[in-house]
């Protein structure tokens, strides 16, 4: 495993084991496959509802507390303070934990503001190692800079080759945020990724899969991904990508096949925020 270090000097690891949409036991069993095959990153959400089964899993383990980082999200429908506060409390509950690692704001919608100095406090009290955002565009996450104390140690936006973050990726390090990138497989909505021909020479190269290659990619580029399966062949196979490196002419290859076109869902666009005040 690779790692990198937050602006706050914690480290985190490259590759993590994400959790939406598996509920119930196999949620469950999914995470402690995870940590049995070498994941030490795993990512949920309030709104997911699976913290509970993830804690469960991280018990169950028997691996130290110290040896995992775990990431949780805040649903924007609790951004009011004393919803944040009551939130956060459970999470730490259903996590089984006295401190998550990394709390991020889960959407920049509602009162992001008044969650995010939330956050500050219980960062400031040691409940939680790290804060940051997720699925902000580059101008939410200046304005949030600048108008807090702390500055977001992550922000987590779908990454994937068709959606690359690039853009955003430069904003985030030009102010110390690490990228962290969920959906690198576009959620089975991009499927003719497996098919393209620069990402197969590739892959055949270096005898490895086309999930490999991207994850590798990113990675490369000191991106945090988040890959999400159920089926233990895949959780290996993921995170088997730090013996090879790719060459600067196949990164620039696969940077060609950015469109900046989001897959999974646009927080700039008026229909998703309608929309997610309904779910």
């Amino acid at each position: 495993m690779e790692y990198l270090t937050l602006n706050n000097g914690n480290k985190i690891p490259k590759l993590g084991f994400g959790t939406f949409l598996i509920k119930g036991q196999e949620c469950e069993d999914a995470v402690l496959n995870a940590i049995q095959t070498g994941y030490r990153l795993i990512d949920t959400a309030e709104a997911y509802g699976n913290e509970k089964e993830v804690g469960n899993a991280i018990i169950k383990s028997g691996v130290p507390r110290e040896e995992l980082y775990i990431v949780t999200k805040l649903n924007f429908k609790n951004y009011e303070k004393e919803d944040a506060i009551r939130t956060l409390e459970q999470s730490l509950t259903n996590l089984q934990t006295d401190y998550i690692n990394l709390v991020l704001l889960h959407w920049p919608f509602a009162n992001y503001y008044e969650a995010y100095r939330v956050l500050e406090d219980f960062y400031n009290q040691g409940k939680i190692k790290a804060i940051g955002v997720s699925n902000f565009n580059a101008d939410r996450l200046i304005d949030l800079i600048h108008y807090n104390k702390i500055v977001p140690a992550a922000n987590q936006v779908e990454t994937n080759v068709l959606n690359q973050q690039l853009e955003a990726n430069e904003w985030m390090k030009k102010n110390n945020v690490i990228h962290m990138g969920y959906a690198p497989f576009g959620q089975n909505k991009i499927n003719e990724i497996f098919e393209n021909k620069i990402l197969k020479e590739i892959e055949g190269k270096y005898n490895k899969s086309t999930r490999q290659v991207v994850l590798r990619y990113f990675t490369q580029k000191d991106m945090i991904m988040i890959p999400k399966t159920v089926h233990i062949n895949r959780m290996k196979e993921n995170i088997n990508i730090f013996d090879f490196n790719l060459n600067e002419n196949e990164v620039r290859e696969i940077e060609k096949l950015n469109m900046n076109k989001p897959v999974v869902g646009n927080p700039a666009d008026p229909n998703l925020i309608e929309s997610s005040f309904k779910w």
